[in-house]
């Protein structure tokens, strides 16, 4: 039994040598035949590589946004379309918020003397979004007093600025909101007032006070807040009883309205990241399925030129599977340098996308598992027709056709 075992390994290992041997003679078509593999493996590496570093990105990105908050948006019922201010008052109490922020937005045209511009973005914050967030570069921020008396001030980023008072200090100046004189009480910044609302719909250009926003708009109900959790309390705690205060505040009527967590936000974005590495993933092992046609054509060329060779292996004593196992070992190692190659390729090109598009480069297992478990079925599968062609060829015909 020892000898027999020895006697396969003997064979097997002069196989995989005739193999190389027969590859680097034939470097020129062997090398368009790797090109094949190479491609596709390169391809699915990069894709699933740089999807992953994206989607870490974007978590990243997410979770430091939404740290520590939650969402509310307010779709009302036939009695009730939002929320008064009695009503936040109550809900900013509870004992899992730490205080909470209404959001209400208008698009106004805005005027300076001779200058102005449409659709600018306003949006009407309270005194607690100031406290939690540290935007005012410039004056003040708006305080308790702005909103009880309605006032008519507001803070303006660094474009309004350029805009409306090129060269002159804006705080204490006037600025015509929708027709409206807004004194300018001080500049914040764009850079810090990041969150899920302003990546999708963009940053405001002007900040006024909720309740005078709400004057504006000729409405007294908030519909949209950002909640901002206590400290240690974590954001499932905080929705369950958010929806627990705000049920008996739309008489217990149901899809009233929503809370939303930066966790539910996260797994919805990467769902769809895995879905669309999967799909890319997909596309791009058309390139390996090519690359295994390829190395189907070569060994069915190399099973022609080398008839001979089978019929006096045939001749000796081999039999059949020694011969499918030669040709299948030449259609595996042909598979592998492709895909050994495209694993290194495409980790470095993955490299290289992560630095331009500014992502953390993340080193996926499963990726290079997935090429290169693909690239060798890719050579034992498309190699199983040509070799058993091979093994299966008469040895009295193999010589005659010398």
């Amino acid at each position: 039994m020892l000898k027999k075992l020895i006697g396969v390994l003997v064979m097997l290992r002069e196989c995989v040598t005739m193999s190389l041997e027969n590859i680097r003679g034939n470097k020129v078509r062997s090398f368009l035949t790797v090109l094949g593999i190479l491609i596709g493996v390169m391809a699915v590496i990069t894709l699933i590589t740089t999807v992953n570093g994206v989607s870490g990105s974007l978590t990243s990105s997410f979770s430091s946004m939404g740290a520590g908050t939650v969402t509310v948006s307010v779709s009302g019922s036939d009695l009730k379309a939002g929320l008064e201010g009695t009503e936040l008052a109550a809900l900013a109490a509870l004992e899992s918020i730490d205080g909470l922020t209404p959001s209400v937005s208008l698009s106004a045209r805005v005027s300076r003397g001779g200058s102005y511009q449409s659709r600018i973005s306003v949006s009407g914050k309270n005194a607690f979004y100031f406290r939690i967030n540290d935007v005012v570069t410039r004056g003040r921020a708006i305080n308790v007093i702005d909103e009880d008396n309605m006032s008519f001030v507001c803070l303006i980023n660094a474009e309004m600025v350029e805009t409306f008072f090129y060269g002159v200090d804006p705080v204490g100046m006037k600025l015509y909101i929708s027709g409206i004189p807004f004194s300018v009480v001080g500049i914040f910044s764009d850079e810090n007032t990041e969150s899920i609302v302003s990546m999708f719909s963009g940053s405001p250009d002007i900040l006024i006070p909720y309740t005078t926003a709400l004057k504006m708009n000729n409405d007294n109900l908030v519909t949209s807040f950002t909640a901002y959790l206590a400290e240690g309390v974590d954001s499932e705690t905080a929705s369950a009883q958010l929806e627990e205060a705000m049920a008996p505040m739309f008489s217990f009527e149901e899809d009233c309205f929503t809370v939303t967590t930066m966790s539910s936000v996260e797994d919805t974005m990467e769902e769809m990241l895995s879905m669309m590495a999967a799909l890319l993933a997909g596309i791009a092992s058309i390139a390996l399925v090519v690359g295994g046609i390829g190395i189907m054509n070569m060994m069915l060329t190399s099973v022609t030129e080398r008839t001979m060779e089978i019929g006096l292996k045939k001749a000796l004593g081999a039999i059949p599977w020694q011969i499918q196992a030669q040709f299948l070992i030449e259609s595996f190692l042909l598979s592998m340098i492709g895909g050994v190659a495209g694993v290194a390729l495409g980790l470095l090109l993955s490299v290289v996308l992560s630095n331009v598009m500014g992502t953390a480069f993340v080193l996926s297992v499963e990726a290079i598992a997935l090429g290169v478990g693909f690239s060798a079925a890719v050579g034992v599968i498309f190699g199983w027709a040509p070799a058993r062609k091979a093994s299966r060829l008469n040895p009295i015909d193999a010589l005659r056709s010398v």
